[in-house]
Order: structure tokens, then C-alpha cells, then sequence
């Protein structure tokens, strides 16, 4: 009888141990807020190849991650007159990391997808989506995939660019890991 408590007890611990993650809100949340901040520069990104773009290819932009690493963005906005445009566009992490505890990076060949539907420009509104998955390597570990959608208010900006109204841009989603699910609500 005790042997048999013993092994039930065994396994049981056993498959808990899994992979080292831990299932836990706390870090499903730092899985997502690792990646928060990236997540503007990419939209602003995509705002900056808009701006400059001279053919329905956006010229490539890049920044780098407040600690080490490199977020580029490319891809294709709706050309023409129309006052109506969408932009569809890849975005690749490179050993990115904006607080030096969690680093991400994208496999190229399935870059996270950043979508944009700019509407009435130049003081129009802005839709869009982010979905992709992201490795994750540090104090975390495996994959995070992010499925998020965003509103937001658009304005003119200096030199006649378009950029978004500060403070209006409103992100939900999920951010689900090994961890959990973490359920984003943000407005930037």
C-alpha cells in the first residue's frame, strides 16, 4: 500500500514537471509585457513606411529593443488616391528584448502579421490587427502567440504624414503561453 502511494505521488509530480514552465497569471502576464512596448514601435513602424512609401511597398524600417535586439518591419500599403488604405506588413524580432529578462525572437518563415485599415485620412480612425508567435528564451521560455486588435484615431502630423492621436489607440486581445492566457486591454 505505501509503495503504491508513493508512485502515485511520483507520477504525479512527474507530469507536472513538464517542460520548467510554471502555469501561472502572473507569468502569462510577462509573457504579453515583454513585448507591450514593441508592439507601438511596430505600428509606429508601419506609420513611418506609410509615410515615406512611394510605391505600394513600404521602404524597410528597423528599431532596436531598449536592451539589445531588432524589430524591422516590411510589407505593402494600398496605393492610389482614395482617402481609405490598408496596410499589410511582416514583422521580424531579433533576439529583442526591451527589459533584458525575456527575449523574443520570430522564425521567418511565419513572421507575425500587422494589419492596418486607415479610414477617411488624414483625421480619420484606424483598425487593425497583430497575430504571430514569438519564442521566447531568459526568465521565460517556448512560444507566446498574440492575437490582438486595435482602434485608434488618426491626425495629421508635421511635413503632411499621418500619424496616430496620442492616447487614443485601444489594444485587446489575448497573449496566450505554456503559462496561461493573458487577456490585454490597453490603451496607448
Amino acid at each position: 500500500m505505501t509503495l503504491n502511494r508513493c508512485l502515485v505521488v511520483f507520477f504525479a509530480l512527474a507530469a507536472g514537471c513538464g517542460n520548467g514552465s510554471v502555469h501561472s497569471d502572473a507569468d502569462a502576464q510577462k509573457a504579453y509585457l515583454g513585448l507591450d512596448a514593441s508592439i507601438d514601435k511596430a505600428i509606429n513602424l508601419g506609420f513611418d513606411g506609410f509615410n515615406a512609401a512611394s510605391s505600394a511597398n513600404i521602404p524597410t524600417e528597423m528599431t532596436t529593443g531598449t536592451v539589445k535586439g531588432t524589430l524591422v518591419v516590411t510589407g505593402q500599403v494600398d496605393q492610389g488616391a482614395s482617402n481609405n488604405k490598408t496596410m499589410r506588413l511582416d514583422t521580424a524580432y531579433t533576439m529583442y528584448t526591451d527589459d533584458g529578462k525575456v527575449t523574443y525572437d520570430t522564425m521567418m518563415s511565419a513572421l507575425p502579421l500587422l494589419s492596418m485599415d486607415l479610414k477617411n485620412i488624414p483625421s480619420g480612425t484606424l483598425d487593425g490587427t497583430f497575430a504571430g508567435a514569438f519564442t521566447m528564451t531568459g526568465d521565460l521560455h517556448n512560444t507566446v502567440t498574440l492575437s490582438l486588435t486595435f482602434t485608434g484615431n488618426l491626425m495629421s502630423g508635421s511635413n503632411n504624414t499621418v500619424v496616430r492621436v496620442p492616447g487614443s489607440t485601444h489594444i485587446t486581445g489575448t497573449a496566450v503561453s505554456d503559462y496561461g492566457t493573458y487577456n490585454v486591454d490597453v490603451t496607448r
